[in-house]
């Protein structure tokens, strides 16, 4: 099946036509379509479509988490009040429990119908029990023996009192056994942890691979847990529960602790979605509800694996790839010689890099190389989301070690990193490093790195301005953008951020940076009513802006004015768009589309046409209140003619795309880019990959002998 349009289901409760916005969550579900549509596409490679099988469950569980456990509390406390869309909290869960079965159905037919069948083909296949050989069997027992049998617990349940506190997310077992009488079955839960692989590879031909997943093997030796009584039913089953977390930051001293009793609460939280598989018996299935507290609504009957994130797992699994697509490594960028200093090629002039086309090295580098240089007087970093065994904070330990002021802004609140953060904030301390929390009240979400050089001339501040995380494993996957520069303006700015999130600084009105909550706002505001000026005079305006979400209010009703002012209005907006499109004299002239490819869109590119005198911005910021009135966020304004150009050029890649871009209607479809008769599908990854990969070879012919990375002399003593 290669789905052309995603179609919006019929909800039961229809946003109102009068109304100027699209619902919030309805919206971020024809998100996860997209996705989805990316594994319904039969043109792709088997396992590149299991793969966005597996995110968009994983995007799932986190909107149930976060999104519907928030509604669901509304509900609860029996709020009335409506979205912008004009939903009340009640008729969005009406309307998202319509869809997401929807979603979920639409799921297991590609998983079961599709892909599973063509893969068993290729001999990588999930076995059932009916399926099992003589010899698997035998393997079965032995890995349920020596490797389940010791270590996991029945615990037995008569109702809600006594029900176990099982971990979010994770699977379980409910096991029927016989009662005294008919009418009065017992019950037991099996809860597998956190952690437990539930993959596991059995005996297969030559060339191919088999498994079974742990809940059906265990379905299998189930009667081994319990002697001397009568299995009637064993049932996989899983909760997600609420995740979103409240802060009392005004009454906290200790933030630290406050974030630590916060992740308690969040394991405690109650049952949004209650998942079972399919064959679940009707007793079961009301004992499940009764103990869990969950409505018919919450209730999820899956055909087929529950939670399909495991189906990442089939994908890793070595070989069969020519079901996989074809690897597109990131590049060693032309624009950094690697055989010099960091700092001289910045010091050359603004560098702009696209990942994960080009490498994330440089920014590691960047990092490591302050570590060790002598001259480097202070590092300053802000941290949102790192990797596990991070490379940054590791050079900003060393930095520290070696006696450099260092200063990291670590953000505590980046939601379902909490822990990671506050076991990194522990170990930079003990390697003394400055650790601030933030500021209260707020997310610290910008991106930005700041070192301080002593060289000839003076003190020299040298910058990385990014849209993406400082994560060296997700850079591989997502599309951001990288400025490295040591602009006067800009480095000045960069100090009085650090010296207002770090200190009792009040902020200033910086030089060339904007930032939320304080400027971010008003400036974008600025630029879209410069355009609407220069309309209404006559001139040529346009707007384009590439974002992730796009929900904040008062920006859509700004972009509706510059509309209705003539303003040619184009966005590309990856997943949330609360902005209708296309609707006479009110936003005709606004076009929207959202690319869904194997790269996750990340980037956020603003240009303003301005009179000619081309604005262009790259934001940690999408355009939600969150980002523009509780986050510190940062504008950095992209002006060096070289790196200007190329972001502009890249720009203009992503809004000719035809073959991964949806557009996205005035009535809330989304509907793929129609492809000019006599012309290939414009795939912009694809074009952005091959013309990275084509610069990196025209500049490899210039420079045909490559070095090691050059390190000062002094530097490469320390870090012996």
């Amino acid at each position: 099946m290669n789905s052309k349009t995603s179609q919006p289901a019929q909800v039961a409760v229809s946003q109102s036509v009068e109304s100027r916005f699209f619902n919030r969550e309805l919206s971020w579900l024809e998100f996860n379509q997209r996705v989805l549509d990316e594994a319904l596409d039969a043109t792709s490679p088997l396992l590149e479509r299991l793969k966005f099988l597996a995110i968009t469950a994983s995007n799932l569980d986190e909107f149930f988490m976060v999104r519907v456990g928030s509604l669901q509390m509304l509900r609860r406390q029996q709020n009335t009040s409506r979205d912008p869309a004009g939903l009340t909290a009640i008729e969005q869960l009406e309307a998202i429990s319509q869809r997401t079965h929807q979603m979920v159905r639409e799921q297991y037919r590609c998983l079961l119908k599709e892909i599973e069948p063509a893969l068993q083909a290729d001999q990588l296949r999930r076995v059932t029990k009916e399926e099992l050989s003589d010899r698997q069997h035998t393997v079965i027992r032995q890995v349920f023996e020596q490797k389940i049998y010791p270590i996991l617990t029945p615990i037995r349940v008569t109702g809600h009192d006594d029900f176990p506190q099982l971990v979010n997310q994770t699977m379980n077992l409910c096991v029927r056994l016989k009662g005294e009488s008919d009418d009065k079955p017992k019950f037991a839960v099996i809860p597998f942890g956190r952690g437990r692989e539930r993959i596991v590879t059995l005996p297969h031909e030559a060339g191919g691979y088999s498994y079974i997943l742990l809940e059906n093997l265990l379905e299998i030796c189930i009667g081994s847990f319990f002697a001397g009584e009568m299995v009637l039913e064993c049932v996989p089953f899983r909760m997600t529960r609420n995740a979103d977390m409240e802060l009392r930051e005004d009454g906290a001293s200790d933030l630290l602790k406050e974030m630590v009793e916060a992740l308690d609460a969040r394991r405690e939280g109650d049952c949004v979605r209650l998942e079972v598989a399919s064959t679940v018996s009707t007793e079961t299935l009301s004992f499940l509800m009764q103990v869990t507290e969950v409505s018919e609504q919450d209730v999820y009957l899956l055909d087929g694996p529950l939670d399909l994130t495991v189906m990442m797992r089939v994908f890793e699994i070595q070989g069969f790839d020519q079901h996989r697509d074809k690897p597109w490594p990131s590049r060693n960028s032309p624009r950094i010689d690697a055989t010099q200093s960091i700092f001289q090629e910045i010091a050359k002039g603004d560098i702009l890099l696209y990942h994960p086309y080009e490498s994330f090295d440089p920014v590691v580098r960047f990092i490591e190389e302050a570590a060790v240089d002598p001259d480097v007087l202070a590092i300053k970093q802000t941290l949102y989301r790192t990797s596990r065994n991070s490379p940054i904070v590791s050079a900003l330990k060393r930095a520290a070690q070696n006696g450099k002021y260092v200063t990291a802004v670590l953000e505590l609140k980046a939601r379902f990193d909490e822990a990671r953060n506050i076991e990194w904030a522990r170990d930079l301390e003990r390697s003394e490093v400055q650790v601030i929390y933030g500021v209260k009240g707020l997310k610290t979400h910008a991106k930005v790195c700041l070192v301080v050089r002593r060289e000839p001339h003076g003190i020299q501040r040298y910058m990385h301005f990014g849209t993406g995380n400082y994560n060296e494993m997700t850079s591989r996957l997502y599309v951001d953008a990288s400025l490295f520069t040591c602009d006067e303006d800009l480095g000045s700015d960069a100090t009085a951020l650090f010296h207002a999130v770090t200190g009792y600084s009040q902020p200033q009105r910086f030089r060339r940076l904007e930032a939320a909550p304080l400027g971010l706002r008003e400036k974008l505001l600025e630029l879209i009513d410069a355009e609407i000026d220069r309309k209404k005079h006559g001139q040529k305006a346009m707007i384009h802006a590439k974002l992730n979400a796009l929900v904040d209010e008062q920006m859509i009703e700004a972009l509706y004015r510059a509309s209705q002012a003539g303003v040619k209005i184009r966005l590309n907006v990856r997943g949330v768009c609360c902005l209708k499109p296309g609707i006479e004299g009110l936003s005709e002239n606004i076009t929207v589309t959202s690319i869904v490819d194997r790269f996750l869109e990340h980037s956020r590119v603003l240009y303003f046409h301005h009179g000619g005198d081309e604005l262009v911005f790259i934001s940690s910021a999408d355009w939600m209140p969150r980002n523009l009135d509780r986050r510190i966020e940062l504008l950095v304004p992209v002006n060096a003619p070289a790196a200007k150009s190329r972001l502009l050029s890249i720009l203009k890649t992503h809004f000719m795309d035809t073959a991964k871009a949806r557009k996205l209607m005035s009535d809330g479809r989304y509907v793929r880019s129609a492809v000019p008769a006599g012309t290939e599908p414009f795939r912009s990854q694809a074009q952005l990959y091959a013309r990275i990969s084509e610069e990196v070879q025209e500049a490899e012919q210039m420079r045909p002998t490559m070095l090691e990375p050059h390190l000062p002399s002094d530097v490469e003593k320390l870090s012996r």
